[in-house]
């Protein structure tokens, strides 16, 4: 599938789809079983053209598992939802069973960023009770597909296939010019969200949730700081991600033409 809006922006990458399947891509990047790292990366690979794949053995991280739709990984963490609830916020130190288990991974060998921010947190929210709200905020799911697939959206054939959702990576003139073409044939202020979740989750079960919705919105996302540090080294420091429902994107696309992306202030910004 051609995009009419990548080629409006000028976007230098590919627009990545991300489809549910029960087979998996053959010659695939994927995660091997058990490796730390973050899903973005893999988004950063379909970008570059080639397929990534995961699954409920290959995804990254316990947020990355949330984010793709493998249920609630949180559970699964080190010391479950408390832990995770202390690693988000102020840190499990404090209390003697957080403690000790922080300890036990130090000793286990467990890298050591991690180890300290177990212990310390990332102090991304203010409290473990805040943790809890966005926990219960989040759309977790465990979708009804083995396979979650990302790929170049030109290697998606519509006859065949339909992704659940599309991500643009954007700079900042590419991301204003996205988020009024997302405003463009809709009443309201507030047909684009900015929410507060992982990158992953933003580009998955945010996405997801909007996917099923009566009117889907689009999604920036990549404001995760964690994400952005593993990302700034893939040439993607000055990129947000801009991320829209399937359905929706095939309106926006028939939007292109006779809108602003055919007129000089556009031209003069993108020149």
């Amino acid at each position: 599938m051609e995009s009419k809006i990548a080629r409006a922006l000028k976007l230098g990458s590919e627009p990545v789809a991300l489809l549910w399947s029960d087979v998996r891509p053959e010659g695939a990047a994927q995660f091997s079983p058990g490796t730390r790292s973050c899903v973005m990366f893999m988004v950063a690979t379909a970008s570059k053209g080639k397929t990534a794949v995961f699954d409920r053995e290959t995804f990254g991280c316990p947020g990355g598992g949330v984010g793709l739709g493998f249920g609630n990984i949180y559970e699964k963490f080190p010391g479950g939802i408390p832990g995770f609830c202390g690693f988000l916020s102020n840190g499990n130190e404090k209390d003697p069973a957080g403690k000790a288990i922080g300890e036990g991974m130090r000793a286990g060998g467990a890298p050591e960023e991690f180890v300290h921010h177990f212990l310390h947190g990332e102090r991304f929210k203010k409290s473990p009770e805040a943790v809890k709200w966005f926990i219960e905020a989040n759309p977790i799911q465990d979708i009804p597909a083995k396979y979650v697939i990302m790929k170049p959206l030109s290697e998606v054939d519509p006859e065949k296939e339909e992704p659940i959702s599309v991500t643009f990576l954007v700079n900042p003139d590419q991301l204003s010019a996205l988020v009024i073409l997302g405003n463009y044939d809709r009443p309201g202020l507030e047909n684009v969200a900015v929410p507060y979740a992982a990158a992953c989750q933003v580009v998955g079960i945010v996405s997801y949730r909007e996917a099923h919705s009566q009117n889907p919105r689009c999604l920036i996302g990549l404001t995760d700081l964690s994400a952005r540090k593993y990302l700034k080294g893939q040439g993607m420091a000055d990129k947000l991600t801009f991320t829209i429902p399937y359905r929706r994107l095939c309106e926006m696309e028939e939007n292109v033409a006779g809108s602003f992306l055919e007129e000089r202030t556009w031209a003069e910004v993108i020149a």
